[in-house]
């Protein structure tokens, strides 16, 4: 019954426009990490500190998306970096990268039905919160399971929401610093204030340097998203021709308003809990704009389910890509009449439904070990991303391909893929530095923020011993055009 079913199984369709692409990639890391842990980078390092350490995480994340772009413009598939590290670096090394990013967002997507639930009781205190959590994995189950046209317009409205949000914070802030509304602004002052621009010196800096690498992830799902898009060799291009417009405008002039106007030594900015002090409430508010608090609650709630959305879609996508290759149980390749991989989607939702409710036992403690294996596998796939790209460019010159031939080609090779490998690995190492500092080592710490690695390397292995794989000569890697899925 089950072969029968696949054997029926029809094809993925190309049903994203260029637009969905585009607000994809635009409002894919604008979410609760620039909405409210932006005001606590503040408060932490100081307006210089916290500039710098975004500023910094935004070239390496723009160098690893112009690496992501090149590969998915040549070769657009729903398995993305699994896809292109299968090829480019060896069988068991996608087969460990696939199944970290299903891990990573199926968790996610747990950990966002609890913030929507948060986010709801602001406005209705005393409703219980399964009411909220049910009914908003309905909602973005039932936008996954229609049609993939369904997920790009819930992804391309979500995003317009969180754009303009920040477009108008930008306005707002702009005319209260030229004092045409608003009042009290200091200007410059807060940048020299106390020991600004570089509060708490080089380990306040790095902190928020680590955090800064959390608020971007997301930007990586315009590679997944790609298989199913329209005319990818010229739409993947035109969407990433905006993630450095938007690092450079939505985060960090976003960041220099907030400096410009509230002083990082305001308490409230190192809130990250409560949408009544987000920084972008404390902007607002101080323009004299009474709503602010409800009006950004419903921001950030299209943030949440947003992810939520973005997170099963992605998720979903690996998940059949993985069985199409035989590293999933087959039946998880079955795709319905209108493109969509249900099983896949069925299980990816059930799978999140659980780990939200682990939160209910045992004060919360196998949700929290959960989501602290997950905490890792974003950087672990940017790494992959840029190994691959690293790989891929090498073999195409080894086998005689062109560069011009290329529909999309990263600029500042080799040292893009190289640079961002840099610092993601940074970014990994130094993930629980502060357990470090003190007279006593937090082992309990240590051993949440990294857990992912030992869990990543363990798949990676026992896959590699499985297959016997070994890394493939440049000479042998398949740099053939990706077939089409939809045919």
């Amino acid at each position: 019954m089950q072969q029968k079913a696949t054997e029926r199984s029809h094809k993925l369709k190309r049903g994203l426009k260029s637009r969905h692409l585009t607000m994809i990639a635009l409002g894919g890391a604008i979410g609760t990490g620039l909405f409210l842990a932006s005001g606590n980078a503040i408060y932490s390092a100081g307006p210089g500190g916290a500039l710098l350490a975004y500023g910094l995480t935004g070239v390496m994340v723009f160098f690893l998306m112009t690496s992501l772009g090149e590969l998915a413009a040549y070769m657009p598939t729903s398995g993305s970096f699994s896809t292109y590290a299968t090829r480019f670096v060896d069988p068991s090394f996608g087969f460990a990268l696939g199944w970290n990013y299903w891990y990573n967002w199926a968790v996610t997507i747990a950990s966002e039905l609890s913030a929507a639930t948060l986010i709801m009781k602001f406005w209705f205190p005393s409703t219980p919160s399964f009411l909220w959590s049910g009914l908003f994995l309905i909602i973005i189950f039932l936008l996954n399971a229609l049609t993939v046209k369904g997920y790009g317009e819930s992804e391309y409205w979500f995003a317009f929401i969180k754009v303009a949000t920040v477009i108008i914070f930008i306005i707002v802030g702009l005319l209260m610093i030229f004092r045409i509304m608003g009042g009290g602004v200091p200007g410059l002052a807060n940048f020299t204030l106390g020991d600004a621009p570089f509060h708490g010196g080089f380990l306040a800096a790095f902190g928020v340097f680590l955090a800064a690498g959390y608020s971007f992830q997301g930007t990586e799902l315009l590679g997944v998203s790609a298989g199913e898009s329209e005319n990818p060799e010229k739409n993947v291009p035109k969407a990433m021709h905006t993630i450095f417009w938007r690092i450079l405008l939505f985060y960090i002039l976003a960041i220099f308003i907030i400096a410009m106007i509230i002083p990082y030594t305001n308490h409230n900015l190192s809130v990250t809990d409560t949408i009544m002090v987000s920084p972008f409430t404390l902007v607002f508010q101080k323009a004299g704009l009474a709503v602010a608090a409800s009006v950004m609650n419903a921001v950030i709630l299209t943030a949440v389910l947003s992810a939520g959305n973005s997170g099963l879609y992605a998720s979903t996508r690996i998940l059949y890509a993985l069985a199409k290759k035989g590293k999933a149980p087959k039946f998880l390749g079955y795709v319905t009449g209108h493109g969509i991989p249900i099983w896949s989607l069925i299980v990816t939702a059930a799978f999140g439904l659980l780990a939200f409710l682990a939160s209910g036992f045992g004060d919360g403690l196998v949700y929290n070990w959960l989501l602290s294996a997950s905490g890792m596998c974003g950087f672990i796939a940017w790494l992959g991303i840029a190994v691959s790209h690293w790989r891929f460019r090498r073999a195409y010159v080894a086998q005689g391909g062109r560069l011009e031939d290329l529909p999309y080609r990263a600029k500042w090779f080799p040292f893009g893929p190289l640079f961002a490998f840099a610092v993601c690995m940074i970014v990994v190492i130094g993930q629980s530095f502060g357990a470090f500092s003190g007279g006593q080592i937090d082992w309990g710490g240590i051993i949440a923020a990294y857990i992912g690695i030992p869990i990543f390397l363990a798949i990676w292995l026992i896959a590699k011993w499985k297959m016997k794989a070994k890394l493939i000569p440049l000479e042998k890697c398949d740099i053939s055009r990706y077939q089409d899925p939809t045919k």
